[in-house]
């Protein structure tokens, strides 16, 4: 087991008790990791949200120059609601060689390797900057990363690469699917259930728009390219959350579906969404508006993030398999913030302990092993950039 490993866990203890569920603030979190970087040296820039109650921690050791290595972790975790935990999802616990927590997985089981690493990277002769970069809101549609790349922008940080430290059992990832999430608002004119002829029943048109949803799947698998590296090789299609009505004898006159999709390939995103529109445009709307003109459905976009893209040169790639002793790359189906960072010319690898298929359950944990083994890619990372300059 590496060294760093109880420090590493001590700290993982800390952030677990911070309850960072994305709803909620991050402040109290990203001032103790704030506190730790600069405590080892590092420049450290803030950048709160418009309502102040979140911020995007970016933090710097090292050259102020360009190039090197953003390592970047998203805060926020998933609700514990309805959940049926074993132990106080905000308490660690630990159970053999797992450690158990809401995040341990996702993913603060890197952020507190990353921050615990930071202290040895600050001995070293660095000759390229290491930036340690955590975010809010990354459940929700990555809005602190796609705040925090404006920003960056502006400030003239130009990194040369990234590693995404998402949990993918310490696997080299070089690309995975976008991830677009939409809530469609749907209001009718309520009335007695008695004479649902006299209303607009916001919740029948919200089933028939789901319906239209759903007979997209088959169209989208039939789209899949014949090369596709993803399981499952097609665009997918979600509905995550129906609600309406108020009660069993009323009309519905508000409804809401919650969907996303996962596209392979930007030309996937257009059809779903023109397809949608026609259906409102030209089906559901003029039905609802022949009994009540005022009737509407409206769709809020909550997230549209890119996708990582497979690359022929990938530099982040290439460095973290040497780094972790892989052969080749893998792809997956879940999002990270990785296509961000990408956009912004880094050439980006999505790198980190635990398994994706813990993350958002109940008992969700990392594994002791997987920490050790990611902090051991940490350690030859930082001897790296101060012997052979990656990222120039």
């Amino acid at each position: 087991m590496n060294t760093h490993l109880p420090d590493t866990i001590d700290l993982l203890e800390k952030l677990i008790a911070h309850p960072t569920v994305s709803a909620d603030s991050n402040l109290t979190m990203i001032a103790e990791l704030a506190t730790r970087l600069e405590n080892c040296g590092a420049r450290v820039d803030l950048f709160q949200n418009e309502g102040g109650a979140k911020a995007n921690l970016f933090a710097t050791l090292g050259p102020d120059q360009p190039g090197g290595v953003v390592l970047s972790g998203h805060t926020d975790v998933v609700p514990v609601t309805d959940q049926d935990w074993n132990s106080d999802p905000f308490t660690l616990h630990r159970n053999g060689n797992r450690l158990h927590g809401r995040g341990s997985c996702d993913m603060k089981g890197f952020i507190a390797a990353a921050t615990v690493m930071a202290r040895e990277f600050a001995t070293l002769d660095l000759r390229k900057p290491v930036h340690f970069s955590y975010t809010y809101d990354e459940e929700v549609g990555c809005l602190g990363a796609r705040a925090l790349v404006p920003e960056l922008q502006r400030c003239g940080v130009q990194p040369a690469m990234a590693i995404i430290g998402e949990p993918t059992g310490m696997r080299v990832i070089e690309g995975h699917k976008g991830c677009c999430e939409y809530t469609a608002r749907f209001t009718g004119l309520e009335g007695h259930g008695s004479s649902p002829q006299r209303g607009v029943n916001a919740a029948e048109y919200a089933a028939r728009y789901v319906n239209a949803l759903l007979q997209l799947r088959g169209e989208l698998m039939l789209r899949a390219p014949a090369d596709s590296r993803f399981e499952p090789p097609w665009t997918t299609l979600n509905v995550g959350r129906i609600s309406g009505g108020v009660a069993h004898n009323v009309i519905a006159g508000k409804a809401e579906v919650d969907w996303e999709m996962r596209p392979v390939q930007d030309d996937d995103a257009a059809f779903v969404k023109s397809s949608m529109a026609r259906v409102v445009e030209q089906d559901l709307l003029p039905m609802m508006r022949a009994v009540h003109p005022s009737a509407n459905i409206v769709t809020k976009v909550i997230g549209e993030v890119i996708g990582l893209e497979v690359m022929p040169q990938n530099a982040a790639r290439d460095l973290v398999a040497s780094l972790v002793g892989a052969s080749g790359a893998d792809v997956v189906p879940f999002g990270t913030e990785a296509g961000l960072f990408q956009q912004m010319g880094m050439s980006v690898a999505v790198c980190g302990p635990g398994l994706i298929d813990q993350a958002h359950k109940p008992d969700e944990f990392v594994s002791l092993d997987q920490l050790s083994l990611c902090l051991d890619m940490l350690q030859r990372l930082g001897r790296s950039t101060a012997l052979t300059s990656i990222g120039s």
